[in-house]
């Protein structure tokens, strides 16, 4: 069910000062916050990220959304190219997607061995355990979005043009392998 466009941004808008509230006490307290937005194609990780970012203060919130990794960066710790983007006292960093991708496309897409695939789901409890340790506020969502859905938004961004970019010819690759991300997220769930 869908809210009344006058609702929903009345209600955004309430949301949104409640956001640049926090913000300022994460300023004020110096907390580290990095807030992790996983999920499907086309679930709506970039539209959420957009209306969280649109009215805080971008010195001390950013988003990072990585590209895929150099060949140089492949050849390091899998989390060093994360770790380069986490927060100082005082910043929020919202990931759009994070290193979760090891666990969804990376394995699905064939991109990691076997070897790096269960290594990672071994390795991640103890990475965010040290994050968190560290003193950072590690929160994670996940988006997800029916089969029928996402067919129809990958329709939707192939038939118009200001929202082709966020379509590659390996999202619609991807399309098809419903059923192997459903699997690869079950597994990612369990650790």
């Amino acid at each position: 069910m869908k809210l009344p466009k006058s609702i929903y941004e009345k209600e955004l808008a309430k949301l949104q000062t409640e956001l640049v509230n926090l913000q300022e006490w994460v300023v004020h307290k110096g907390l580290k916050v990095v807030v992790i937005f996983e999920g499907r194609d086309a679930a709506g990780k970039g539209g959420a990220i957009k209306r969280i970012t649109e009215s805080l203060n971008p010195r001390t919130c950013r988003v990072v959304a990585l590209p895929k990794p150099t060949e140089k960066e492949r050849t390091q710790w899998y989390f060093q190219r994360y770790v380069a983007h986490l927060p100082s006292a005082g910043e929020i960093v919202l990931f759009d997607r994070s290193w979760y991708n090891r666990a969804g496309v990376e394995r699905v897409m064939g991109f990691c061995t076997d070897e790096e695939y269960w290594e990672f789901l071994k390795s991640v409890p103890a990475f965010e355990e040290m994050l968190i340790r560290s003193g950072i506020i590690l929160i994670k969502y996940w988006f997800s979005v029916s089969d029928e859905e996402q067919e129809e938004r990958f329709q939707d961004r192939i038939n118009d043009e200001t929202k082709r970019w966020k379509l590659s010819d390996m999202d619609l690759v991807a399309r098809s392998k419903w059923v192997e991300y459903s699997k690869a997220k079950d597994v990612m769930f369990q650790y």
